[in-house]
């Protein structure tokens, strides 16, 4: 899943880039709100974590704007502002949680992890390809009753895939959603799709994740007479 920061302080957004993609996310990274307004408008993201103190155009009209413009992304506001009225305002602009610095970063990415999940694109908790279940919530993976250990990476990437079951995705596409910044190398898809399988289907007898030739890879139940 890809999240938006937009922090003007460079090392604070450092901070919760990196802390965020060990999490499994993906993460791009704005410094004012014009640019940021730009990514939130042209990308699919599963959630925002927005400063209100921001260059060139302030938090309240990134969300207000946002909102008008019919994109209901979940929005977790992040600011040093932390005085009742400021809460209000930034809830009335249409955002959906509120937490001010300094802050909790184990709060802040239980809280994030919270709007993802009853994000306006109704995306289930629990993502169910034949007997390969994934839990959101929790972030862990069963085959049948078998649980299956997963980096946040590997969890990321079969989430991708369990989202649009048999549906090829595309190696490009999984670098987009799955990795930060202007990554651009097929290698690091097939290594840990290679490793995927080493977990999700070689123990179990199954090829539950296929290539697709020329085009990617999609997960498919292949339970016998599914």
């Amino acid at each position: 899943m890809r999240v938006l920061v937009i922090e003007d302080e460079p090392e604070l957004a450092t901070i919760l880039q990196r802390g965020l993609t060990a999490e499994g996310y993906a993460v791009d990274v704005a410094g004012d709100g014009v640019s940021a307004l730009e990514l939130a408008r042209f990308e699919d993201y599963a959630g925002i974590v927005l400063d209100l103190m921001l260059p060139g155009l302030n938090g309240y009209r990134v969300c207000a704007t946002l909102r008008r413009e019919g994109i209901r992304t979940p929005i977790l506001v992040l600011t040093a502002k932390d005085g009742d009225y400021d809460q209000i305002e930034a809830l009335d602009t249409g955002a959906d949680d509120f937490l001010s610095k300094p802050f909790s970063y184990p709060v802040l990415v239980a809280r994030l992890r919270a709007l993802v999940r009853r994000g306006p694109a109704a995306v289930p908790v629990l993502l169910t390809v034949g007997d390969l279940v994934l839990d959101r919530a929790t972030r862990s993976c069963h085959r049948g009753t078998v649980p299956v250990p997963l980096t946040p990476r590997e969890f990321a990437i079969l989430d991708l895939l369990a989202h649009r079951a048999g549906e090829p995705v595309t190696k490009s596409e999984m670098l987009r959603q799955v990795w930060s910044g202007d990554v651009d190398d097929p290698n690091l898809v097939e290594v840990r799709v290679g490793r995927l399988r080493r977990k999700v289907d070689l123990p179990f007898g199954r090829s539950s994740l296929r290539t697709v030739r020329g085009v990617g890879y999609q997960l498919v139940d292949d339970r016998t007479g599914a």
